[in-house]
């Protein structure tokens, strides 16, 4: 197994479709041809999986969770921690997340900057927050209780944005910054969503990557989008279900670039394909990566 947190890494998001791949361990077998790389080459180093679905104690989810786990480290990623939520955190969801940390012990936990909770209603969409100094210390407080709670460092990713607050006090990546000095979190940096967000919003994504804080990028996300015209406007929409494109590639060779010890991982949700697929966009960023590190004389 591939050590779990020193040098780059690349993986996939675990999906439906592909667990008979990795429930055997040996996905190098069957996609990499055996004579073109060395021995121990394995094209995915680890995996991501929605911590939400797994968190039941037993079942057949957590039995096929805890089998890719004996021959693939694991990244726990989840949708409903709402660390903007007003109403505070969720007791009961923070013990089930522990319980699912301690038996599967990831490389990595994360959850999203935003909000999808109200009281006692879960939206089971990542909500947008408003960038100001009230926002900022609810989220840092949230951010501080889950740590403990899980008794671990957390990554928050940055958001896809759609909309943006007349009261914003500061940017996003100010927001992100302010949040990871104050906490002590990791980020997980979504290039995808920078892409969204600056061409929703018309800022450079140049200027987000420049001012990101990058010792605290522990993992990447790569993924495509959709484009759709709304009130006459072209928006990009984050839609996690089609190839990573040629803008997103090249704010990933910044990002690697700045951050050469990071996981990177591909992420598709919907329009699924099938596994030789997903290994093909992996091996371009792994190519991508190493050239970064050539060019820069990064040790890989």
């Amino acid at each position: 197994m591939p050590s779990p947190h020193f040098g780059p890494h690349f993986g996939l998001g675990l999906r439906k479709p592909h667990y008979a791949d990795f429930l055997g361990g040996d996905v190098a077998v069957d996609f990499v041809p055996v004579d073109f790389v060395p021995v121990d080459f394995v094209p995915v180093d680890f995996v991501e999986v929605i911590s939400e679905n797994f968190m039941v104690p037993g079942g057949r989810p957590r039995d096929i969770l805890r089998r890719v786990r004996a021959d693939y480290p694991v990244a726990l990623h989840g949708v409903s921690l709402s660390v903007g939520s007003a109403s505070g955190l969720d007791a009961d969801y923070l013990r089930a997340l522990r319980a699912l940390v301690d038996d599967v012990e990831p490389a990595f936990v994360s959850d999203h900057l935003c909000w999808t909770r109200l009281g006692a209603f879960q939206s089971h969409d990542l909500l947008p927050l408003p960038y100001t100094a009230e926002a900022l210390a609810l989220v840092c407080a949230h951010v501080d209780a889950a740590q403990m709670a899980l008794g671990r460092q957390m990554l928050i990713e940055n958001p896809s944005s759609y909309v943006s607050f007349a009261e914003d006090e500061m940017t996003e990546w100010e927001f992100l910054g302010e949040l990871v000095a104050r906490t002590g979190c990791g980020l997980l940096l979504d290039v995808n969503n920078i892409h969204v967000s600056a061409h929703n919003h018309s800022f450079d994504p140049a200027a987000y990557l420049a001012a990101i804080p990058f010792d605290a990028v522990r993992q990447i996300h790569l993924a495509g989008h959709t484009a759709r015209t709304i009130e006459g406007r072209e928006m990009l929409i984050d839609t996690h279900d089609q190839p990573v494109p040629d803008p997103v590639w090249r704010l990933f060779a910044e990002a690697i670039t700045r951050a050469p010890h990071a996981w990177t991982m591909i992420e598709r949700d919907d329009n699924i394909p099938e596994l030789a697929e997903l290994l093909a966009e992996l091996d371009i960023a792994r190519d991508i990566a190493h050239q970064a590190a050539a060019d820069h004389q990064v040790p890989a």
